[in-house]
C-alpha cells in the first residue's frame, strides 16, 4: 500500500518543515489522514519582510571602455533599425509602382477591347 508523505519544504523565514510520517493504527487501518491534519511545527503568521539596505554607491560603474562599448552598441542598433525601416519603405514603394503599372496596362487593354467592337 502506498502512503503519502509530506516533503520537506524550506520556508522564506528559514524554518524547515519536518517530514511527517503517518502512524499506523492497530488492525492495519490508517486513520491518520481522516482524523486530523499533520502538525507542521510552525506558526502561520506572515514574517516581516527584511528591509533592503540602500546602496551607498551607484550600482552601475561606467569606465571609459564601457562607455565606448555602449556607444558602439547604440550606433549598431540605430544602423540595423534604419536599414530595416528603409528596406520596408523600399518594398512599399516598389509595390506601389508595380500596381500603378498594372493599372495602366489594364486601362490600355480595356480601351483596346472597347475600340475593337
Amino acid at each position: 500500500m502506498l502512503r503519502p508523505r509530506i516533503p520537506v519544504n524550506p520556508l522564506p523565514t528559514g524554518i524547515v518543515t519536518p517530514l511527517v510520517q503517518p502512524t499506523p493504527t492497530p488492525g492495519g487501518v490508517d486513520l491518520h489522514h481522516a482524523t486530523a491534519s499533520p502538525v507542521c511545527g510552525h506558526d502561520r503568521t506572515p514574517a516581516a519582510a527584511p528591509v533592503p539596505v540602500a546602496p551607498s554607491r551607484p550600482t552601475v560603474q561606467l569606465t571609459p571602455g564601457s562607455v565606448v562599448a555602449l556607444a558602439a552598441g547604440g550606433g549598431a542598433v540605430v544602423l540595423v533599425v534604419g536599414a530595416v525601416l528603409v528596406s520596408m519603405l523600399l518594398a512599399v514603394a516598389i509595390t506601389g509602382v508595380s500596381i500603378a503599372v498594372v493599372a495602366v496596362v489594364l486601362r490600355l487593354l480595356i480601351r483596346d477591347m472597347q475600340k475593337g467592337r
